[in-house]
């Protein structure tokens, strides 16, 4: 990896160019490794809100775009943080472009970084020089070949990865890489306590069932878009049902809803259907359905439900400090021929949502004719009262950030 101040030159330069017509003029900058260069533009780009410290900074490197979209963001690296009780050292098993690495080392005395791949561990090893984060060891090897021979910290931390061969992603624990549920038991002999980022698309209770160590179990999601699964594992422990679940979820205005509960309350939990739409609809935010709290919203917050099977919410009063989305309901229709006919003549474009209905989004958007986007929203939903199909208008109503334990 060479780096000069002529490729940083030339990457501030072409920051705004078409990165395709940029490769096609390599011939006219021989001095500057083009490929490489537009890498960086790439990785960038896609980085601009995602970790905007490390974009910021004109000096860091990349090793590659698929890295750049791999990698935690910077709320849910900062978030992860959280996890660490004052613990010495980590020992990060899957390092990666280093962002976990490099804020878990912000919160701890020493952090040993492992990572298999030789461009990625170059890299990463460059950036947290470039960021002065001088208690990070690093060793390219593979986590498996290298966690026992490693002292032994007080916490070890790994994302499995979920591509194989060709770069198809999987989600089954036992198919990721390295595999969790065989390292697991070597990992809690070395260290009192694992964490593992899991794929937001793997069922938490399946994952449960083949993690039985895990102690606490936090789902976060950012701008309502699921992230990341942390499972927290130590020596010891028993799954139970008084087992806590952190939802947090990180606002577009910068502040947080966050939800806690234990899987006995939800079991227990009180099942709140209701009669009629009334004049407040609610969504709970991604992590809260992820995590499955579907009847437990319902009773902490006063709210019914539409169907046992839909997960929208409603209520006659605002309640302003519910963890999701809000919306004031402006009209609701009975999902037949003639509705599909005539809506589009009222309402031309809408953002439009299914929940618990007979068609996707897509196939609901042609037969209705109506266009995205706007400050209308509908839902298409079914109703418990007699499986009732019906379409849901409404707007939204202004966020509020809260707390919500």
């Amino acid at each position: 990896m060479e780096v000069s101040e002529r490729l940083f030159s030339f990457i501030e330069t072409h920051a705004a160019d078409d990165l395709s017509q940029l490769l096609l003029s390599a011939g006219r900058y021989p001095e500057v490794d083009v490929r490489f260069a537009v890498e960086q533009i790439a990785s960038r780009r896609h980085l601009r809100g995602k970790l905007p410290t490390w974009e910021a900074d004109g000096r860091l490197l990349f090793p590659s775009r698929r890295a750049a979209e791999q990698c935690s963001s910077e709320f849910t690296a900062r978030y992860k943080q959280r996890l660490l009780e004052g613990e010495r050292h980590l020992c990060d098993l899957t390092g990666g472009l280093g962002v976990d690495a490099y804020y878990f080392s912000l919160r701890t005395e020493g952090v040993t970084y492992v990572e298999c791949d030789g461009a990625c561990f170059e890299t990463a090893m460059y950036n947290f020089e470039r960021l002065k984060a001088g208690n990070i060891t690093g060793y390219n090897a593979d986590a498996r070949a290298v966690s026992g021979e490693i002292a032994r910290p007080d916490v070890f931390y790994l994302d499995p990865s979920r591509r194989v061969t060709g770069n198809t992603r999987v989600f089954a624990l036992r198919d990721c890489t390295p595999d969790l549920t065989e390292m697991l038991p070597c990992l809690l002999r070395r260290a009192p306590k694992v964490i593992a980022k899991l794929s937001p698309m793997l069922d938490v209770r399946h994952a449960l069932d083949v993690l039985p160590a895990t102690c606490e179990i936090h789902v976060v999601s950012v701008r309502n878009e699921c992230k990341e699964l942390l499972f927290v594992m130590r020596s010891g422990a028993k799954r139970g049902d008084d087992m806590p679940v952190q939802c947090i979820n990180f606002t577009a205005d910068g502040g947080e809803q966050v939800f806690r509960f234990c899987l006995r309350e939800e079991r227990e939990a009180e099942s709140r259907i209701c009669r009629r739409v009334q004049a407040w609809l609610y969504e709970p935010n991604a992590s809260i359905l992820k995590a499955g709290a579907y009847k437990l919203i319902a009773q902490r917050y006063g709210v019914e439900k539409l169907h046992a099977s839909s997960h929208l919410y409603t209520s006659d009063d605002c309640l302003h400090a519910f963890p999701g989305r809000v919306f004031r309901v402006e009209g609701v229709f009975a999902f037949n021929n003639a509705f599909c006919r005539t809506i589009v003549r009222d309402v031309p474009q809408a953002n439009l949502s299914v929940r618990n209905f007979p068609l996707t989004a897509g196939e609901l958007r042609k037969r209705l004719r109506i266009a995205d986007g706007g400050d209308v929203f509908m839902f298409a939903t079914t109703l418990a009262a007699g499986n009732e199909k019906v379409v849901i208008l409404c707007r939204k109503a202004e966020r509020v950030s809260v707390r919500a334990d």
